[in-house]
């Protein structure tokens, strides 16, 4: 028996944790407690400031319910979540149109709308379409791939804040047709902050941070034999576009609604974004994020 001191300890720790069968499992574990211990040693962490960690963690655990996903909120404003995203996009065998987060408030079971639907119940201000074509990188028409959009409201909140989960709105769920084409109405989101009253607002707060999103459309795309794309179009003439609170613009997602001829709803502003579906791997999907309720669910 030997006696432990910061840095033997790491060691011990990987040996008593040798036996693991699993071997991605093993490699992801020791890998976390390299990491860990030695960001304890680069900071010296101090009992109290450990016990702080774990205290933070708690609460961002108990902020979670069936509509409130924190942690998720955690690794978006650290960016962890961006850099699973761009992991995972250089492993594709080809890049489609790049990716972007799925966020906190993707829900499953919205019911397929008839092309061209208004995915907003009770629009109070413009409407506007958002229409395109799904295709593969070579420019092919990806019929039946489903698209599903979700969206704030023109005040800033999602369906699961103004309706607190009871019913859904500014969800749609579409099939393209034979040619790849896809269209429906909407209105202009407001960019919104980020939930600040819970421990994740109030570290970004610490930080001095604005806490806020840029204007934008989540869509989730996906097609037989094609990689899932998770990915959102965002409002370029937002005055967050340029810092993103959870690191999700990049400049090929960037779109504008203006007055377009070839709209397939004549009288409304447009905006026109075709997706481009790269091919996938066996039994690989793009998606990086869940439903709150499914993993709710998968906790108990």
């Amino acid at each position: 028996m030997q006696d432990l001191d910061e840095f033997t300890v790491t060691d011990e720790t990987l040996r008593q944790m040798a036996g693991t069968q699993n071997p991605r499992m093993k490699e992801i574990c020791d890998a976390a407690v390299r990491h860990m211990h030695a960001f304890a040693r680069e900071v010296n962490l101090t009992p109290e400031e450990w016990l702080q960690g774990i205290q933070f963690m708690t609460a961002v655990g108990q902020a979670c319910t069936p509509i409130r996903q924190e942690f998720i909120l955690l690794s978006d404003v650290l960016g962890l979540s961006a850099v699973v995203n761009a992991l995972h996009d250089k492993k594709a065998k080809e890049l489609g149109t790049q990716s972007s987060l799925l966020g906190p408030f993707f829900r499953e079971g919205v019911e397929l709308t008839p092309m061209g639907t208004q995915i907003v119940e009770k629009p109070t201000v413009e409407e506007i379409v958002i229409y395109g074509t799904v295709t593969n990188n070579d420019g092919t028409p990806l019929g039946n791939a489903l698209v599903q959009v979700w969206q704030t409201s023109e005040r800033g909140s999602y369906d699961l804040q103004e309706r607190n989960g009871e019913s859904m709105d500014m969800r749609g769920t579409f099939r393209t047709g034979p040619d790849g084409v896809y269209y429906f109405r909407t209105v202009r989101p407001l960019g919104y902050s980020i939930p600040m009253d819970g421990p994740v607002g109030a570290m970004v707060h610490a930080q001095k941070r604005h806490g806020m999103r840029p204007s934008h459309i989540h869509c989730l795309i996906g097609a037989e034999g094609y990689r899932e794309l998770v990915t959102a179009l965002y409002f370029g003439d937002d005055p967050f576009i340029d810092s993103d609170t959870v690191f999700g613009v990049s400049q090929s997602l960037v779109v504008e609604a203006k007055e377009d001829p070839a709209s397939p709803i004549p009288g409304m502003r447009a905006v026109h974004y075709d997706f481009r579906l790269a091919k996938a791997a066996p039994g690989e999907s793009g998606r990086v994020g869940a439903d709150p309720t499914k993993l709710m669910k998968a906790a108990e």
